[in-house]
């Protein structure tokens, strides 16, 4: 796991993403971000609203519009029985919850070691990506919120 340096005695730059995985892909999300993790449970569907859209739920008494992010990054529907995750984003006064398939830990990276999106990165996970960090033994893409609901909005628009 790459970890912060100090140069001169001072921290290095670093930011903290929630990792969370996406049909075995590891992505991050700037902890800024992320409000809470939850099981979503009673998903009200939104007629007519795009395949990304799982629907709506009542969260602690705060309406909550559910993503897909296996749908919204193109990848097949999650096959296995394992109850998804979700995490909580509030975005422009509304609140949406990122279904994905597991959340990791908290990683604190220097910023220094994040790289542009790279050529070969497939073009829907470049509309939704702020670059990624090399690991020890695999990618992180940094997932960019406000690309991620920029995207689901464009969709609802067409």
């Amino acid at each position: 796991m790459t970890k912060p340096t100090e140069a001169a005695g001072k921290p290095a730059d670093t930011i903290q993403y929630v990792t969370v995985r996406i049909a075995g892909q590891l992505f991050g999300l700037p902890i800024l971000s992320v409000h809470d993790v939850f099981m979503p449970e009673r998903t009200t569907r939104v007629p007519r609203a795009p395949r990304a859209v799982e629907g709506v739920l009542n969260l602690r008494g705060r309406i909550v519009t559910t993503i897909n992010m296996r749908r919204l990054l193109d990848f097949p529907d999650a096959t296995d029985t394992l109850q998804p995750m979700a995490v909580g984003i509030d975005h422009k006064g509304e609140s949406y919850g990122l279904i994905i398939d597991t959340v990791g830990e908290v990683l604190a990276l220097d910023s220094s070691t994040r790289e542009p999106n790279p050529m070969n990165l497939d073009p829907r996970w470049a509309q939704v990506a702020d670059g990624i960090h090399r690991l020890e033994s695999e990618l992180m893409v940094i997932l960019d919120v406000e690309r991620v609901l920029s995207l689901r909005q464009g969709a609802m628009a067409a």
